[in-house]
C-alpha cells in the first residue's frame, strides 16, 4: 500500500511527456504546414449552414440551390407538393360529406341519399383524419427540407480528400500465424 503514492508520483513525473510538431535544423526553429495548397484555398464558412437552413425555411428547396445540389429541388417540390395535394383533396371530401351532413340534420335533400347518418359522421372522420394527416406529412417534409439542406452544407465543408482513408486491412499474426482483421487510418501528406 506504501508503493501506490510511488507509482503514482512516477506516472504524474514521466507519463505526460509532451510531443512537439516543430524540428531544429541548424540551430533554426522551422515549423512545418500540414495543410496541404489544395485545402488552404478552401476556406470554410460557418455560417453556411445557418445560410442554407434559413434560404430552405424562406422558399423550400432555395437551400439546396444554395449548396449547389439541384437534383434535390424536384424531390422537395414533389415532397411537398404531393402532400399539400392530399390534404386539399381529402378537405374538400371532408366539407363535402360535413355539408351532407348538416343538410341531413336540417331536413334538406343531399347527394349522398343512399348514405344513412352514421355513414356520413364515418366519412367526416375518415377523411378528417386523413387531411391532418397529411397536414403533418406536409409540415414534416418542409422540416425535412430545411434540415437537409443545413446538413448538407455542414457536410460539405468536411475533408473528404484522397489524402485521407479508413478502410479495413487483412494481417497475418506472427505468434500463431492466424490471419487477423483490422481498421487501418491511413492520411498522405
Amino acid at each position: 500500500m506504501v508503493r501506490f503514492p510511488y507509482i503514482l508520483l512516477f506516472l504524474l513525473a514521466f507519463g505526460s511527456q509532451t510531443l512537439f510538431s516543430q524540428t531544429i535544423d541548424n540551430g533554426a526553429l522551422v515549423i512545418k504546414d500540414t495543410v496541404s495548397a489544395k485545402q488552404k484555398d478552401k476556406e470554410i464558412n460557418p455560417l453556411a449552414p445557418s445560410k442554407a437552413a434559413f434560404y430552405s425555411a424562406v422558399v423550400p428547396g432555395l437551400g439546396q440551390a444554395y449548396n449547389k445540389k439541384y437534383w434535390k429541388i424536384p424531390l422537395v417540390y414533389g415532397a411537398i407538393g404531393s402532400s399539400l395535394y392530399f390534404y386539399i383533396t381529402n378537405n374538400k371530401k371532408y366539407h363535402k360529406y360535413r355539408d351532407a351532413y348538416k343538410h341531413r340534420l336540417a331536413g334538406e335533400p343531399d347527394e349522398f341519399s343512399y348514405l344513412d347518418e352514421t355513414r356520413l359522421v364515418q366519412a367526416q372522420r375518415f377523411y378528417q383524419r386523413n387531411r391532418d394527416l397529411s397536414l403533418l406529412v406536409t409540415v414534416g417534409f418542409y422540416v425535412l427540407n430545411i434540415v437537409d439542406a443545413n446538413v448538407d452544407a455542414h457536410l460539405m465543408q468536411f475533408n473528404v480528400s484522397d489524402n485521407l482513408s479508413f478502410q479495413p486491412d487483412l494481417y497475418q499474426n506472427d505468434m500463431n500465424n492466424k490471419t487477423n482483421i483490422g481498421l487501418s487510418l491511413n492520411y498522405k501528406f
